[in-house]
C-alpha cells in the first residue's frame, strides 16, 4: 500500500534549519500534518505580539542582579494603538517623564528594556544578557537605572537616554515574531541619544535567542560595540562589528570627550 503523503527528497535538510522546506505533499495539496504545524506557529507568533510580559517578575530578577530600575511607558494606550501608531511608542508619556531629573545626571549607558513585539523575548533573554554584559564592561561604567518599558518601540531609548544625559543608550526589545522565533530579542545600540535619532545612526544585534545568537554571545558582541562606540564617538554605519576578529581589552577603559559627535551629525 502506497503513502498517501509522497516526501520530499530534502528531507533530510530539515534537521539544519527550523524554515519550512521539505513539507512534503499529499496529491496537490499541503499535508494536514504541515498546515497544523503552521497554524501552531502562527498561534505563538500572535500571541507573542498581544501577551502582556510579566514586567515586575522581570523587574525583580533584574534588582537581584544588582541593577537599579524604573518603569516608564510611552503615550501609547493600549495594545490596538501600539500596532497602529509607531509614533507615539517612541516618545515618553507625561507621567514617565516627569520622573527624571533637571538636568540630567549623566551616565556612560543608559539600558532600556522594552517589551517592543514579542514579551516572550524580553521575558526570556533580556536577564541573562544583562547578567552576562556586566561582567564584560569596566568596573567603573557609569550605568543609568535599567528603564523597563512598556508599549516601547526602538527610538524611545533616545528619548529615556537623552533625560538621563547617556553618552550611549541600548535598547533591549522584543523583536516582530517570525513562525519559526517568536521569541526573539534585538539590541540597538546609539551613540549620544537624543529625539529625532533615525535608524542609520544606531547598530543592531538580532535574533537573540535560545535558538539562535545566545544571550551570552550576544552580550560578548554588545560589549564590544558598546567599548568602540564609547571610544569613538560614534555609532551606526560608520561603526563595523569587528568583535569576532578582535579581542576585547578589559583593562583599558574608554576616553571620550564629552562633546564628541557621531560622523555625519548635524551641530
Amino acid at each position: 500500500m502506497s503513502p498517501t503523503t509522497t516526501p520530499s527528497p530534502w528531507q533530510e535538510w530539515r534537521a539544519a534549519t527550523p524554515a519550512r522546506i521539505a513539507l512534503g505533499r499529499a496529491g496537490d495539496a499541503t499535508p494536514t500534518a504541515e498546515l497544523l504545524r503552521f497554524g501552531w506557529a502562527h498561534a505563538l507568533a500572535r500571541d507573542a505580539i498581544h501577551a502582556e510580559p510579566d514586567l515586575a517578575a522581570l523587574e525583580a530578577e533584574l534588582q537581584a542582579q544588582g541593577w537599579p530600575t524604573l518603569r516608564v511607558k510611552s503615550r501609547v494606550k493600549d495594545r490596538t494603538e501600539y500596532l497602529r501608531r509607531p509614533d507615539l511608542g517612541r516618545v515618553l508619556d507625561e507621567e514617565a517623564a516627569a520622573q527624571f531629573q533637571t538636568p540630567a545626571p549623566g551616565c556612560d549607558i543608559c539600558i532600556v528594556v522594552g517589551d517592543g513585539l514579542s514579551a516572550l523575548a524580553i521575558e526570556r533573554n533580556a536577564a541573562p544578557l544583562l547578567a552576562a554584559l556586566r561582567q564584560q564592561l569596566p568596573a567603573d561604567t557609569r550605568y543609568s537605572p535599567i528603564a523597563i518599558a512598556s508599549q516601547a518601540r526602538v527610538a524611545l531609548a533616545d528619548d529615556i537616554g537623552e533625560r538621563f544625559g547617556a553618552r550611549l543608550s541600548v535598547m533591549l526589545i522584543g523583536e516582530r515574531p517570525g513562525l519559526s522565533s517568536p521569541d526573539s530579542l534585538g539590541i540597538y545600540i546609539t551613540f549620544d541619544p537624543r529625539r529625532g535619532r533615525h535608524d542609520a545612526q544606531r547598530n543592531c544585534i538580532s535574533n537573540v535567542r535560545a535558538e539562535g545568537l545566545q544571550p551570552a554571545a550576544a552580550a560578548a558582541r554588545l560589549a564590544w560595540l558598546a567599548r568602540e562606540a564609547l571610544r569613538r564617538g560614534l555609532t551606526g554605519v560608520a561603526l563595523k562589528d569587528e568583535s569576532e576578529h578582535q579581542t576585547l581589552d578589559m583593562s583599558a577603559p574608554p576616553t571620550l570627550t564629552s562633546n564628541t559627535k557621531p560622523e555625519g551629525d548635524t551641530p
